[in-house]
């Protein structure tokens, strides 16, 4: 079993490193300039971090927090800042290129030019190259983000658990990735879309907002419980608003403040500021808002809950005494 976490252990930061390295050859091969090639130095915390955890931890994450997915993160988004940016910018230049649109192109990609004869190696990855190449910027662009949230959930699945962390509180865990995952790609996706020739500005907010909604995954304080209810001491009755509903209160922040919140705003702005307007921005926008108001009624029923337990406890309490 020691050999199997170990293995887990690589292979996930291993994928990680593939995956920014990919996009790291994508910023070369769009920008023609090899001194995008730096960006890799990135790439070293996460070496560091993978050394360390191995010798130290036994490739074991942390209860709170997994560096392993913050390192992946700060390492494969500026690749992606760099590939948004030079897509907006270059728009009205794209060349003529081959859309993942259908099976056909998809197998027309895949597949190299054949010729009868020897094929020495250095053509086969000059055949690769140009392949992959041909792709459309929007299409590659689009395929990094598919990737990069579903190797985050991946990887957090194949991670060795880290210590108090449970296997019931893991795979909730999971889940919620996959929905955070679909809603920031959606966003990422349909909003970036709605952004046109004159609002580049609006490319950096989306931009920003999407990093900053990609924060959550490293963070596991929705999920992970200071200490299970079944081993509370029974006598204890007077726990604190915070301790009691920490897992509740996390979530509730999270949904107004790093995702649906900020979420909301930027699509607000699309149809005020940017005179933008479409059935599904609408709809995605009125989704955000209930979410929100959903999580406000949450947190007073939270609040007037806990202060009727304990008024009740208090009353308990003083009869017992007399």
């Amino acid at each position: 079993m020691g050999l199997f976490k170990f293995l887990c252990a690589i292979i996930t930061r291993a994928l990680f490193i593939l995956v920014s390295l990919t996009g790291v050859w994508r910023v070369t091969r769009v920008k023609d300039v090899s001194n995008y090639w730096f960006l890799t130095f990135l790439f070293l915390p996460l070496v560091v971090e993978m050394v360390v955890t191995l010798r130290r931890r036994k490739g074991k994450d942390y209860k709170w927090f997994s560096p392993p997915i913050f390192l992946f993160l700060i390492s494969i988004i500026p690749s992606i800042w760099i590939l948004e940016l030079h897509h907006q910018q270059d728009k009205a230049n794209v060349h003529q290129c081959r859309r993942l649109d259908s099976w056909k192109n998809v197998r027309g990609v895949i597949t190299l030019n054949e010729t009868l004869g020897n094929v020495t190696y250095q053509k086969y990855l000059e055949n690769i190259n140009e392949a992959l190449s041909a792709v459309c910027s929007n299409d590659w662009i689009l395929a990094l983000h598919q990737i990069l949230l579903i190797l985050l959930i991946v990887g957090k699945w194949l991670l060795p658990l880290g210590g108090g962390v449970t296997r019931g509180e893991l795979s909730q865990l999971l889940l919620i990735f996959v929905g955070t995952a679909a809603d920031i790609l959606e966003f990422t996706s349909e909003t970036l879309a709605d952004v046109k020739e004159t609002s580049p500005q609006l490319v950096y907010i989306i931009l920003a907002v999407w990093t900053w909604s990609m924060l959550q995954f490293p963070l596991h304080l929705a999920v992970v419980n200071n200490k299970p209810d079944s081993e509370r001491d029974p006598g204890a009755q007077d726990v604190s608003f915070l301790k009691k509903h920490s897992t509740d209160l996390w979530s509730i922040v999270e949904a107004l403040f790093i995702q649906d919140g900020p979420f909301l705003v930027v699509r607000l702005t699309v149809m005020t500021y940017f005179d933008v307007f479409h059935q599904m921005l609408v709809f995605f926008t009125i989704k955000n808002f209930l979410v929100l108001v959903l999580n406000l009624y949450r947190l007073v029923v939270i609040c007037q809950d806990f202060r009727s337990s304990s008024s009740s406890t208090s009353t308990t309490s003083t009869v017992l005494e007399l």
